[in-house]
C-alpha cells in the first residue's frame, strides 16, 4: 500500500525509447537462443562436433588395439558358429 503514496515521476522520452530499444534487443537474443536450441539441425551439427572432438582425443594405439581386438572376437564367434554346424 505505501506505493499508491509515491507520485508517479516524469519519464524523460529519450530514456523510454532507450528502454524500448533495450528490451526488444533483449528479447531477440532470447528468440534467438531458443531458436538456435530446437533447431534439429543445430542440434545434429552439435552433436556431430563433440563426436569429432572426442574421437581426436582417442589414443590411436589403444584405438588399433580394441580393433584388433574386436576383429579378433568376431573371428572365433564365426568359427565356434560354423562348427557347430
Amino acid at each position: 500500500m505505501a506505493d499508491a503514496d509515491i507520485e508517479p515521476q516524469p519519464v524523460d522520452e529519450g530514456t523510454l525509447v532507450a528502454d524500448i530499444d533495450r528490451t526488444r534487443t533483449e528479447l531477440a537474443r532470447t528468440i534467438d537462443a531458443i531458436s538456435d536450441r530446437v533447431s534439429p539441425k543445430k542440434n545434429v551439427q552439435r552433436v556431430t562436433d563433440r563426436l569429432r572432438e572426442l574421437v581426436s582425443q582417442i589414443d590411436p594405439v589403444k584405438a588399433g588395439a580394441a580393433a584388433a581386438a574386436v576383429a579378433i572376437g568376431v573371428t572365433v564367434l564365426i568359427a565356434l558358429r560354423r562348427r557347430r554346424r
